[in-house]
């Protein structure tokens, strides 16, 4: 027996114990951590190519991230709301639905991504002067979001197997192949980025042949690891899960039932999306007057400090695959231990990973750009934003166990109140006065006080009654 069918044979059977329910929080977020910490180290890698371009490449990729995140966050929403449905019908013991609700997701993801795709290739060249972005990096931020447009159907298929296989209680898949992507994507760009060039290995030298396509190249390279993984994932849910694979008997007609489900937790997830993505898209057209420098230094500490907080993005995952499943088999006792365990576990996690990154701050930046002044902007603000850790982690990991229980609405409520009432409202007093500094300041507020808020819902436990009612 596989260990994903000893984790489902766990949740289903007789009531865990403590120790039980720990070592399965802990099991299933490892995998999940370490798939989200190579992301991460991608994105260094990445950032480091691109900022040996210069402050200006480094700047023009900054410009449109919040815009892209704001993208991939859509193509979430619309994977979890089939794959949390498929997480309650696998603990119910109801595979057969589960595959039918797979099944009909990948009709549906991939319309909606093809509709986004086309959406975003018809603003890729507006887009950077909207933001107000600088003259000198508006057409190659142009260009980088315009291939990202490009690659959103793999985008979409990559979330979509990746958390069907994490909601089948499969970890270890999308794991291995997200990290994978890490690698293809510094291969695709350390060929696609840097012109033709000579490299000194020992005592010869030798001729690496590259595009030289700069910026352009840095999001190609991105677009052909995207495709190569959701490839991979897809034929590993499709035909290779032991529980999701759809080679057996099922329809492939969309049915009503599991549309509105999808619907019901998809929208608010988007909203939740477009509500915190929104909010940084503004934060960006406030970073942009402050000048190239605060750009890029804002571009880059964001990328540090994803470091410290993907752990929590891991457990999660995790979160809401235990959580989802202990529903599904109608054990409300084990939905709310394991909803507690995950956050404590995020919290204790990322307060760990802030106290390294308070101090490592230098050195993080010092592998990312040669520039001096933006070097010294990023550590004062990174700094600061280690303070808002622990009750980041708290938000992070009590929306993924929420999620599993199909309570989206609420959350997405709170993240609007908080992102727009405080994060906002105190950058726009402050970046005037004290610049990307305030911008900071400001962020770090507004999670320590998302973080409380996600507690109290956590606490309050309305969620549990309001998944009892829905499987009643």
């Amino acid at each position: 027996m596989s260990r994903q069918e000893e984790n489902l044979q766990l949740i289903r059977g007789k009531a865990l114990s403590f120790g039980q329910q720990v070592r399965l929080v802990v099991c299933l977020s490892i995998p999940a951590i370490l798939a989200e910490i190579s992301s991460i180290v991608m994105q260094y890698i990445d950032a480091a190519m691109v900022g040996s371009l210069g402050k200006n490449a480094t700047a023009s990729i900054g410009l449109v991230t919040s815009t892209t995140w704001f993208v991939g966050g859509l193509c979430i929403s619309a994977a979890m709301g089939f794959s949390v449905q498929a997480a309650q019908y696998i603990g119910a013991k109801e595979e057969e639905a589960a595959r039918d609700v797979l099944r009909q997701s990948l009709l549906v993801c991939g319309a909606f991504a093809l509709l986004v795709c086309f959406a975003c290739i018809s603003v890729s060249g507006i887009l950077p002067r909207w933001l107000g972005g600088a003259p000198e990096v508006c057409e190659e931020a142009s260009r980088y979001f315009f291939i990202y447009a490009c690659a959103l159907p793999a985008v979409q298929f990559r979330q979509l197997g990746g958390s069907m296989l994490q909601c089948s209680g499969d970890m270890k898949t999308p794991s291995i192949l997200n990290g994978t992507m890490c690698v293809l994507d510094v291969l695709f760009n350390f060929f696609l980025i840097f012109p033709t060039r000579t490299v000194e290995i020992g005592s010869g030298h030798w001729v690496v042949y590259g595009a030289g396509l700069g910026v352009a190249g840095a999001a190609l390279g991105t677009a052909l690891s995207e495709v190569v993984t959701a490839l991979a994932l897809l034929y590993m849910l499709c035909f290779r899960s032991k529980v999701m694979r759809v080679t057996g008997k099922g329809g492939w007609g969309v049915s009503g039932i599991y549309l509105k489900k999808a619907v019901r937790i998809s929208l608010p997830m988007a909203f939740e999306h477009g509500v915190l993505s929104g909010a940084q898209i503004i934060s960006t057209k406030i970073v942009s007057p402050l000048g190239t420098v605060s750009v890029a230094a804002n571009s880059l500490a964001v990328t540090a400090e994803s470091l410290c907080y993907m752990p929590g993005y891991g457990i999660a995952a995790a979160a809401t695959t235990l959580v989802g499943q202990s529903v599904g088999a109608r054990r409300r006792e084990q939905a709310r231990g394991f909803a507690r365990l995950s956050v404590l576990l995020g919290a204790v996690l990322m307060t760990m990973t802030a106290f390294l990154m308070f101090f490592f701050a230098p050195g993080m930046f010092a592998m990312l750009t040669p520039d001096r002044a933006v070097r010294d902007l990023g550590v004062r603000v990174l700094r600061i934003e280690a303070f808002a850790e622990p009750l980041y982690a708290c938000s992070i990991v009590a929306a993924g166990a929420l999620r599993g229980a199909g309570d989206t609405l609420v959350p997405s409520v709170m993240n609007l109140m908080s992102m727009w009432g405080i994060r906002i409202t105190m950058a726009v007093f402050l970046a005037p006065r004290i610049g990307l500094t305030g911008v900071w300041i400001a962020m770090c507020v507004e999670l320590c006080i998302r973080g409380s808020l996600f507690l109290v819902r956590l606490f309050r436990e309305k969620w549990l009654a309001a998944a009892d009612r829905e499987e009643d």
